[in-house]
C-alpha cells in the first residue's frame, strides 16, 4: 500500500473490467460523431475553394466570387464526411470580399463579430436552466486558416491587422497561398520574413503542440515550417501509371502531394491527422474561456471569495438591482425631457394664442373703421337722394306752372283787339 498526494495505490487480485473505458469513450464518441469548423480568410482569388476541396478530397459546391462586393461578408456552408465508420460535421466559413473595397479600414470587423456571434451562441446554450449541450451543433470556429498573397515582399497591413484581432479569438495557421508563383529560393526567405513580421508584431498564430511524447518530435519540425507554402488542385493528371492531383503548365507539373513540390502533405497531416483534437480543445479551454470570463465579467458576475461565500442567485441579484437603478434614472430622465418639451410647447402655444388675439383685435378696430366710413358714406348717399328728390319736385313744378297761364293771357290779347 502507497500513498501519493491523498491517493492509494491498491492492487487488485483479479480483472474488474473499468480497463475498457477508452472502448466506451471510443464508442460513444464514434456514434455521436464529430464536429470541426474552418474559418478560411483570403482575398478573392487566393484559392481558398481549392484548397478545401484539396484537404478533404472531395468536391463542395461552392459558387465562384467577384471582386465588385461592397462589403465583407461571411459565408458558412455545413456539409456531413464519412471515413470508414466515422462522421464528421463540417463546417466551412469563407470570406467573400475580403480585401476587394477601396477602404480597408473595417474590412476585419465582420470576422470578429461573426466569431463572437458564435462564442455568444454556445455561452447562451450554457446559461440556460435546461441545457442541452450534447446534442447542440457547436458552431465555434476550431481553427482559421489564414492564405496570404505570395508577395514575396512582407505581410500587407490588412494582414496584420486582422491576424491581430484574431489571434485572441480563434486557432490561426497561416499559410501562403498559390505557392507555385515564387522561386523555392524566394519561398523560403518570403518565410522567414513573415515569422519575423508576425513576432515583431506581436501576432500570436497556432503552435502544434509539443508537450505529447507521441507527436512533439514531429510537431516541433513542422513548427519550423509555419507558414505553410501550398499548391491547391481538383484536377488529376496522369504521370507514370497513376493519376495524381496536380497543376499543370508548359514548363512541368506541380503536384499537390508531393512534399518537394509544396507543404500541401504537411499542412492536411498537422491539420486533421494528428492536431485536430488538440484545436477544438484550445478553442474551448483557451479562446472560449477568455470570451466567457469577458461577458460573464460584464454581467456582473465574479467567482466568490471563499471567506465571502456568495452565489450566482446572489450575482444576479445584484446584477438586476443594479439595472433597474439604471432603468429607474433613465425613466427619471425621459420624464423630465418630456416635461421640458411640454413646457416648451406651452411656451410656443401661448405666443400663438397671443398673437392671434393681437391679430384678432386688430382686425377687429379695421372692422370699425371699415363700418365708420361706410355708414358715414351711407349718410352722405342719403343726403344726395334727399337732394336729388328735392331738385326733381321743383324741376316737376316748374314744369306745371306755364301750362296753367296759357289761357288767361290768350283772353288778355283778345280783349285789346276789340
Amino acid at each position: 500500500m502507497a500513498q501519493n498526494d491523498g491517493l492509494r495505490s491498491l492492487s487488485l487480485s483479479g480483472h474488474v473490467g473499468f480497463d475498457t473505458l477508452p472502448d466506451q469513450l471510443v464508442n460513444k464518441s464514434i456514434k455521436q460523431g464529430f464536429c470541426f469548423n474552418i474559418l478560411c480568410v483570403g482575398e478573392t482569388g487566393s484559392g481558398k475553394s481549392t484548397l478545401i476541396n484539396s484537404l478533404f478530397n472531395t468536391s463542395f459546391d461552392d459558387s465562384m466570387s467577384t471582386h465588385f462586393h461592397p462589403n465583407v461578408r461571411l459565408k458558412a456552408q455545413r456539409y456531413e464526411l464519412h471515413e470508414s465508420n466515422v462522421r464528421l460535421q463540417l463546417t466551412v466559413v469563407s470570406t467573400v470580399g475580403f480585401g476587394d473595397q477601396l477602404n480597408k479600414e473595417d474590412s476585419y470587423r465582420p470576422i470578429v463579430d461573426y466569431i463572437d456571434a458564435q462564442f455568444e451562441a454556445y455561452l447562451q446554450e450554457e446559461l440556460k436552466i435546461k441545457r442541452s449541450l450534447f446534442n447542440y451543433h457547436d458552431t465555434r470556429i476550431h481553427v482559421c486558416l489564414y492564405i496570404i498573397s505570395p508577395t514575396g515582399h512582407s505581410l500587407k497591413t490588412l494582414d496584420l491587422l486582422t491576424m491581430k484581432s484574431l489571434d485572441s479569438k480563434v486557432n490561426i495557421i497561416p499559410i501562403i497561398g498559390k505557392a507555385d508563383s515564387i522561386a523555392k529560393t524566394e519561398l523560403q526567405q518570403f518565410k522567414r520574413k513573415l515569422i519575423t513580421e508576425l513576432v515583431s508584431y506581436g501576432v500570436q498564430i497556432y503552435q502544434f503542440p509539443t508537450d505529447d511524447e507521441a507527436v512533439s518530435q514531429v510537431n516541433t519540425i513542422m513548427n519550423g515550417h509555419l507558414p505553410f507554402a501550398v499548391v491547391g488542385s481538383t484536377e488529376e493528371v496522369k504521370i507514370g501509371n497513376k493519376m495524381v492531383k496536380a497543376r499543370q503548365y508548359p514548363w512541368g507539373i506541380v503536384q499537390v502531394e508531393n512534399e518537394n513540390h509544396c507543404d500541401f502533405m504537411k499542412l492536411r497531416e498537422m491539420l486533421i491527422c494528428t492536431n485536430m483534437e488538440d484545436l477544438i480543445e484550445q478553442t474551448h479551454t483557451c479562446h472560449y474561456e477568455l470570451y466567457r470570463r469577458c461577458r460573464l465579467q460584464e454581467m456582473g458576475f465574479t467567482d466568490s471569495d471563499p471567506e465571502k461565500p456568495g452565489s450566482l442567485q446572489k450575482a444576479y441579484e445584484a446584477k438586476r438591482h443594479k439595472f433597474n437603478l439604471e432603468l429607474q434614472g433613465k425613466e427619471e430622465e425621459m420624464k423630465r425631457k418630456f416635461l421640458e418639451k411640454v413646457r416648451e410647447k406651452d411656451a410656443v402655444l401661448k405666443e400663438a394664442e397671443q398673437r392671434i388675439e393681437a391679430k384678432f383685435e386688430h382686425l377687429m378696430l379695421m372692422h370699425r373703421v371699415e363700418k365708420q366710413k361706410l355708414e358715414k358714406k351711407r349718410t352722405a348717399l342719403e343726403d344726395e337722394i334727399a337732394l336729388f328728390n328735392m331738385k326733381k319736385a321743383n324741376a316737376e313744378l316748374l314744369q306745371t306752372q306755364p301750362m296753367v297761364s296759357t289761357p288767361v293771357s290768350l283772353k288778355r290779347d283778345r280783349d285789346c283787339k276789340r
